[in-house]
């Protein structure tokens, strides 16, 4: 896997919109925020961007996107959100300009695809994190950025991830495996199937997180990645955060824990849950790409390989 050079303070870090659109002002705030915390902020064409639900039509934010890489200043790209757009950009991506200029990528949620795309068209580490508008805009959490600028700041490895104080990890499989760490969205993974961007998990460790689908769609989500081989090819699983999933609509219906035991556990590939990685308020930088090692049974997720590497 190719790594990206390590971020410096005083780096100049682009923000682009690949999927959905903000106010400006929460651009702005979260541009003033990073530049507190010692960096240069350039905003992209695509975090003025609007077109109903995407920021800007998908030419504007492709091509945003391919320009914050090509742009020999820019150090290190953090998404502004997620929503919804990042797959109908995924055609109009030039490739070969991100493997002649790897560098820091951070987001989550919608930006899943692209983690994929990059990580397997590209050979790139990337970072499933938090993201401008959503998380560095008002409301700053300090465990998520210190975990944020710890993954993107040293080239060591990070060693054990730990949660948030007061957030336990659950062992559902118990056992040891090795892996890359791939994945992101459950949603958005699923959507992968079946295209040429489709998630590959083969001696890999697969991490997944949702938020606000029922347990009923959740099921449903895993079902296909299970029909598709995705957790057979997969060394270990790992379940981080599933906010707010939970049932509305049967009032029978069957619990996430369930829908676990069900689906996943079977496999029995060595499976946590409850990493706060996702959509929840506090939340670990998880590089994609590098190796790592989960031993299920002690509920640890250690990196052994750096994410970075010395410009």
């Amino acid at each position: 896997m190719i790594k990206p050079d390590v971020l410096k303070k005083g780096d100049i870090i682009g923000i682009v919109a690949p999927s959905s659109p903000v106010p400006i002002e929460k651009a702005y705030m979260a541009k003033k925020n990073i530049e507190r915390m010692g960096y240069k902020v350039r905003l992209g064409e695509s975090c003025w961007g609007t077109y109903g639900y995407l920021a800007g039509k998908d030419e504007l934010r492709a091509q945003d996107l391919i320009n914050m890489f090509a742009d020999q200043e820019v150090k290190g790209i953090i998404c502004l959100r997620g929503g919804y757009g990042a797959s109908r950009i995924l055609n109009k991506i030039d490739y070969e300009v991100i493997k002649k200029n790897p560098k820091v990528f951070v987001g989550y949620s919608d930006i899943t695809v692209l983690h994929t795309a990059f990580n397997q068209i590209c050979n790139l580490v990337t970072f499933h994190g938090p993201m401008a508008a959503s998380n560095m805009s008002d409301n700053i959490d300090y465990f998520t950025i210190k975990s944020l600028v710890k993954a993107v700041t040293m080239t060591k490895p990070l060693g054990e991830i730990h949660n948030p104080k007061g957030e336990k990890i659950s062992c559902l499989v118990k056992g040891e495996a090795t892996g890359e760490i791939v994945g992101g969205n459950l949603a958005l993974v699923a959507g992968t199937i079946g295209t040429p961007y489709e998630i590959d998990t083969k001696g890999k460790l697969l991490l997944l997180e949702e938020v606000e689908e029922e347990p009923y769609r959740v099921d449903r989500l895993l079902t296909q990645l299970a029909l598709a081989g995705k957790f057979e090819d997969a060394t270990g699983i790992i379940l981080a955060d599933f906010k707010d999933c939970i049932p509305k609509e049967y009032e029978s219906s069957l619990s996430l824990m369930d829908v676990f035991k069900d689906v996943v556990v079977p496999y029995n590939k060595p499976t946590i849950f409850n990493l706060k990685a996702g959509h929840c308020p506090q939340k670990v930088t998880i590089p994609f790409g590098v190796k790592a090692r989960l031993v299920a049974h002690q509920t640890k997720l250690v990196l052994e390989e750096g994410a970075t590497k010395n410009g």
